[in-house]
């Protein structure tokens, strides 16, 4: 074997681990950039998900506050309706008082002459359309 043999086989080595060092060094290259890739998803996934997080809490907020309004509506509507039960009733009442009166003084009915009125207007109404 000659001399230059030995230094030929060691240059040969030197290349071979020279490629191997710069296959390793753009697989390097290539999983750093994958990996900058995979946080740059994964900062816009968690920016979104605390967008939709924000988003979500203000729609409960939302709908907790149109039901607290929905419950007071509620609340409101049963109040009227026991007042005009009970107008209805006061009402009822006092047309029975008006009708003993009536009858205990043998007089005509005060809301007669103005039902007769309001009828013939009507009638006359129907009769122009």
């Amino acid at each position: 074997m000659t001399p230059s043999a030995p230094r030929t086989r060691a240059a040969t080595t030197i290349r071979m681990k020279q490629i191997a060092l710069d296959y390793q060094s753009r697989t390097i290259r290539r999983l750093k950039a994958q990996l900058a890739s995979a946080r740059r998803e994964l900062d816009i996934i968690t920016k979104e998900n605390k967008a939709n997080q924000i988003a979500l809490e203000a729609s409960h907020m939302i709908i907790a506050g149109l039901t607290k309004i929905c419950l007071k509506a509620e609340d409101l509507m049963q109040a009227q309706h026991l007042i005009i039960e009970a107008l209805v009733e006061e009402k009822d009442s006092l047309l029975q008082t008006i009708q003993g009166l009536q009858e205990a003084n043998n007089s005509p009915d005060p809301f007669y002459d103005e039902w007769r009125k309001k009828r013939k207007y009507t009638r006359r109404k129907k009769r122009f359309r």
